[in-house]
């Protein structure tokens, strides 16, 4: 989700791996172990959690997790949970890193120290206020100050015990400290309404000398305001503090008003009762990512010039970025995204594997290496087969996962209990169900993987043909057994087909299958030798029958074959997503209840469905066809946030999803699958039908039209949905950052040209096979990129002269954005 900032979108994305806690503190009691979890959260909202590692104080995770964030936040928050006997979680410490100190920690991995939690510390939102400080003459004629305060209203307090029940206390704080006074509780709401008065009298003595209302030097730090917001509790125990705001009274300024947003901060000692030390420490790697997209014609020179990169290859933009980037994959992923959006990925894909091939000398190397083709078909088989891997080897990845059945064959590694003569069997059953799931796959093997595979069987014949009659199974062999499906069943859940990374004895069974499927995949001549493992060739002699052979060919065959399935012909339904929500009832019948329940909801490319539980038949069905709309639903209209609807012909289904990403991801699938109905809406009600209105615009007919348009976009492929101008303005950030490189190119390029000779050893990290026209490329890429770069300098620094601290969108407190005031102040005497 952008947010939109006047023809721009931001876009903010995370990927986090959670790799393991260490001397975590033992349990007070004689098993001194611990069930640990790690969630991740932004501010305090819980957006993914790891599996429970059991009976440890230095729990490994090794979990990924990636997702798009759709809201603000000041801190990402990581926190260890122990789950004991009674399956009750209590937090042992937590790391919240600033959101602008995010770039410091990118893509490294970094030990991070656990901080105490408590509930002084989880402080999240902002209050809005207003300072007014104005002369009173007595009677006496005595100049009295009287200072006047406004709360005029908070959002995103945090919602405590499951309710938010707010209210604010203002005091003086001064040599005289004033008793606090209170607004009113406002129920069941964390975006609170106040806007009410208080007054202060002043009585220390003011400097009124230059007709300012500064107050005296020795008292700018004795005078200040504070503000707390409070949760109202019924419990005995008392309130509970959300977070509160200091304001000094030297911020009225010479006009003696002020006017602002404030975040509302921690109280000063809040957990400095705990050591630090004595919690432990959490190893993560984190890259957060933030994309500025200008409108589509801003990216026009240098997307031509993308999109043209077939011809000729070996001097296309595209190639010279897989040339300058550090990783090659660094390269792939967004050119990837940006030719599957433009349905030109099979064109482009087949002139760079082309290339590679004509400069492959022996047939066994064939896309061996990590060349910016292997990196692109890896990437196009991410995005376009992850359904075709979901219906393929979900089911039985589930089933070896559940069961964990012994199926280890080391004799080194063999427990005392277990049987290698039933450990082999085990493992030779699951590989044969695996192996025959993937060979008789071939019908859904999505169009676009067909279409490039086909290209690859063409060219490597081509090629090697008279040197190796199987070059053109194993040069398509080589991505979708080893870098894909292998890949696949051994980390399943990179591949969204578990949840989190299976546990020790799982993990060593799914690597046994993935090395016998990648070697029964290979056609290799003699492949017993594949393996270093003694015990791994003999339990491969298992697999030395033909057939096995026969059935690899034959499904290569049929990927291979261009353009001859069609993936909208399947009939099987596809699990497109999953997982607990809580609805509210439709209210089929007039009278009956319509309370919130929690349901278990799938979505396949045929229906959407919601259960009592999972693996429970159906409680409502309802056609894709029958999607009309799907939009987020207005907090108000239940007091409830994360809240999305599903519209149908006669009604709409209300849902609330576990956090804001979750809730952002069902919009987006619901809607992609649902785009090509041709009755969608055009407009909609972004709040709910409540007593005989709508809220949004008090019509009070239940079927009247839409008062607000749809958000949904044009038809697109759910599987390949992608954002053109986004990855467009990611390709410039990587030519930006390696522009160093470029110039060097250049360099080189007039080297060759005018020498005529080999490359100089201080270009030898480019491979450039025609000079003049990689020169003609570089400098029409560095002309595109300078372009945008100033572009990106002009909204900067317009952004800087617009932007005031202390406004909603910047309150005060907003440490990322004011030192990026101070990073563009130091920079304004520069000229683009």
């Amino acid at each position: 989700m952008a947010v939109e900032e006047e023809g721009l979108r931001v876009f903010q994305s995370v990927k986090i791996k959670i790799g393991e806690a260490k001397n975590i503190p033992p349990y007070p009691g004689p098993n001194r172990m611990r069930d640990c979890y790690c969630t991740v959260n932004l501010d305090q909202e819980e957006v993914f959690r790891t599996k429970i590692v059991e009976k440890s104080l230095c729990p490994f995770y090794g979990e990924d997790f990636y997702c798009e964030i759709p809201r603000s936040f000041r801190h990402l928050s990581f926190y260890i949970f122990d789950r004991d006997v009674f399956r009750r979680d209590s937090s042992i410490g937590k790391v919240a890193v600033k959101k602008e100190d995010l770039q410091k920690y990118h893509g490294k991995d970094t030990w991070f120290q656990l901080q105490p939690v408590s509930a002084d510390s989880e402080v999240q939102g902002k209050v809005h206020l207003e300072l007014r400080l104005s002369e009173v003459i007595t009677d006496s004629g005595v100049i009295n100050h009287k200072l006047a305060t406004r709360v005029l209203e908070c959002q995103g307090l945090p919602i405590v015990n499951g309710q938010c029940d707010p209210y604010a206390a203002v005091s003086l704080l001064g040599p005289s400290r004033s008793e606090a006074k209170k607004t009113k509780v406002k129920r069941k709401t964390n975006n609170p309404q106040f806007d009410e008065v208080f007054y202060f009298e002043v009585t220390r003595p003011l400097s009124c000398t230059k007709r300012q209302f500064d107050v005296e030097e020795e008292d700018v730090d004795k005078l200040a305001l504070r503000v707390d917001l409070w949760n109202a509790s019924n419990l005995k125990f008392g309130d509970e503090f959300l977070g509160g705001v200091r304001v000094p009274l030297r911020v009225l300024g010479q006009f003696g008003v002020h006017d602002a947003w404030y975040y509302l901060q921690p109280r000063e000692n809040a957990g400095k009762s705990v050591k630090v030390e004595e919690l432990g420490s959490l190893r993560l790697n984190i890259v957060y990512t933030e994309d500025h997209v200008f409108p589509s014609e801003h990216y026009t020179p240098l997307r031509d010039l993308l999109l043209d990169s077939a011809n000729p290859v070996s001097a296309s933009t595209a190639n010279i970025l897989g040339e300058v980037c550090r990783e090659k994959q660094e390269a792939a992923i967004p050119l990837v995204r940006l030719f599957l959006h433009y349905g030109k990925i099979v064109p482009f894909i087949s002139a760079i594997a082309h290339a590679e091939v004509n400069r492959t000398q022996d047939p066994n190397t064939i896309f061996r290496g990590n060349s910016l083709t292997s990196k692109c078909i890896d990437e196009t088989m991410k995005l376009a087969g992850m359904h075709y891997l979901q219906v393929t080897l979900k089911p039985i990845i589930d089933e070896i996962c559940t069961e964990h059945k012994p199926c280890e064959i080391d004799p080194v590694k063999l427990k005392e209990s277990e049987n290698l003569d039933t450990n082999r069997e085990n493992l030779r059953h699951y590989v044969d169900r695996i192996f025959n799931v993937i060979t008789t796959s071939g019908v859904r093997c999505p169009t676009v993987m067909c279409d490039i595979f086909f290209s690859l069987r063409e060219s490597a014949a081509t090629r090697f043909q008279d040197e190796d009659q199987d070059v053109r199974y194993t040069a398509v062999s080589s991505f979708i057994f080893l870098r894909f499906f292998a890949p696949a069943i051994l980390s399943p859940n990179l591949f969204q087909l578990r949840p989190h990374h299976p546990d020790a004895a799982t993990s060593r069974t799914l690597t046994l299958i993935s090395k016998t499927i990648q070697t029964l995949g290979s056609l290799a001549t003699s492949k017993s030798a594949n393996f270093k493992e003694t015990y791994m060739a003999g339990f491969y002699d298992y697999f030395n029958e033909q057939k096995y052979a026969d059935a690899v060919k034959n499904f290569l065959d049929l990927i291979s074959t261009s353009g001859k399935w069609d993936q909208k012909s399947i009939e099987t339904p596809i699990m497109l997503k999953e997982g607990f929500m809580i609805k509210r009832a439709q209210g089929r019948n007039r009278f009956g209840m319509k309370n919130f329940k929690k349901r278990w909801f799938r979505l396949t490319n045929h229906e959407f469905t919601y259960h009592k539980t999972k693996g429970e038949g159906a409680l409502c069905s309802i056609p894709i066809e029958n999607i009309l709309a799907v939009e987020r639903l207005e907090e108000e209209s239940f007091k409830m946030k994360n809240m999305f609807q599903v519209i149908q012909p006669e009604r709409a289904l209300y849902i609330q999803a576990n956090n804001c990403v979750e809730a952002r991801d069902w919009i987006d699938i619901l809607t992609k699958v649902s785009q090509c109905n041709r009755k969608r809406l055009s407009t909609y009600h972004p709040s709910a039908y409540l007593n005989g209105h709508w809220l949004c615009c008090k019509l009070s007919a239940d079927t009247a039209p839409g008062c607000t348009p749809c958000t949904g976009g044009l038809p697109a492929n759910i599987q390949l949905d992608v954002d053109g101008d986004r990855e467009t303005e990611r390709i410039y950030s990587l030519y930006s950052t390696y522009m160093t490189k470029l110039i060097k190119m250049e360099e080189a390029c007039g080297s060759k040209s005018v020498y005529d000779g080999p490359e100089q050893e201080e270009y030898s990290s480019f491979v450039i096979d025609d000079p003049q026209e990689t020169y003609k490329t570089l400098k029409q890429i560095v002309s595109a990129v300078q372009t945008l770069e100033q572009q990106h300098t002009k909204y900067k620094r317009d952004k800087f002269k617009k932007t005031k601290i202390g406004s909603q969108e910047h309150p005060i407190g907003d440490k990322s954005f004011q030192c990026y005031i101070r990073q563009q102040s130091e920079s304004s005497t520069y000229s683009i």
